[in-house]
């Protein structure tokens, strides 16, 4: 496995990390935790030692998980990234969705990154992962409703108290990031970015270079879509949020496919899977540090980790790009 530094700091974590968002099964439609756990597990087995979660995954259940799963690992071998600013539990704040837990039941959930709060949902991740300190702790969403000022004024006296070892943001404009810089060091920005995702292209990244901040790109597989196997016609679970996603839809589902054909010799010639030759093309673009990739049990995991295995040529690199130029999604 791979490793690299997040934007200045001294923090390596693995090219691939593990993106705990599905193994909380909050908008997943469940989840079952003992493969949640072995998925972890695995993960680190693999040198996916990296693990990236958040309190509302499973409203608090995806860290506790993670807990877990890294409990007996000694804890300057793994790397813990987390986040803060969504509220379940709390009627306060800019107003997200209304949304059910894993039981069935209505929750409200809220951006929120008032002071207290952060200091608040620090304290509690800490209890759920079974840990003294946080590798990277990133705000989950803008916040609207507190000045940016405020909420990393918070996270800089965390920084101070030595609970978490590097701040980031995660979903933020250059803007937002620019404005943020002025209250901490910001190491990274987590946003949304795959091979039918590729808007940050045009700001985010160029950003991002040009001040040594590490982007973590998260959904590179686009929730499973670019590995091949979500054909027109798929069923979700019930609860699953990728039903209603626009990149979903019957038509671009069959464009996506269309595409992922054209790039299905390649795989094939190197005896790898979509899903691998598609991390591999995701790690090399100018910019990204590192891609998020989740995993429902052990197996899913390790197919992941032999994303590292694979090599690409220039050449074939421009091919998949050259491929996916032509791909217009509604």
């Amino acid at each position: 496995m791979e490793f690299r530094k997040v934007g200045a700091t001294d923090l390596e974590v693995s090219v691939l990390t593990f993106g705990a968002w599905a193994a909380g099964g909050w908008m997943w439609g469940g989840t079952e935790r003992q493969e949640a756990v072995a998925a972890i597990k695995a993960a680190v087995d693999h040198g996916m030692t990296s693990i990236d979660t958040a309190p509302i995954y499973g409203q608090g259940l995806s860290e506790e998980i993670v807990g877990e799963a890294i409990k007996g690992i000694p804890r300057d071998q793994v790397q813990i990234l987390t986040k803060f600013g969504m509220r379940w539990d709390l009627a306060q704040g800019d107003f997200a969705m209304h949304s059910q837990d894993n039981q069935g039941n209505p929750i409200d959930v809220y951006k929120y990154a008032g002071r207290e709060s952060i200091i608040k949902e620090c304290e509690d991740s800490l209890r759920r992962l079974g840990t003294d300190y946080i590798d990277l702790y990133q705000i989950h969403w803008p916040d609207v409703t507190t000045p940016i000022q405020e909420t990393f004024e918070a996270v800089a006296q965390l920084l101070k108290e030595g609970k978490i070892r590097q701040a980031g943001v995660s979903n933020y404009s250059v803007a937002q990031m620019q404005e943020a810089e002025k209250y901490v060091t910001l190491a990274s920005n987590q946003v949304p970015y795959s091979m039918v995702h590729r808007n940050i292209e045009a700001d985010v990244v160029p950003y991002c270079l040009e001040n040594n901040k590490a982007i973590l790109a998260y959904s590179p597989l686009e929730r499973g879509l670019l590995t091949g196997k979500i054909k027109p016609g798929h069923h979700f679970n019930e609860g699953d949020h990728r039903a209603q996603l626009p990149v979903y839809q019957p038509n671009n589902l069959e464009k996506v496919n269309q595409f992922l054909d054209k790039i299905r010799p390649l795989a094939e010639d190197k005896n790898a899977t979509l899903g691998q030759l598609v991390l591999r093309w995701t790690i090399t673009q100018p910019g990204i540090t590192i891609a998020l990739v989740g995993a429902r049990n052990a197996g899913q995991t390790i197919q992941n980790a032999k994303a590292m295995d694979l090599h690409l040529s220039p050449q074939e690199l421009a091919f998949i790009t050259s491929e996916l130029d032509k791909l217009e999604l509604a």
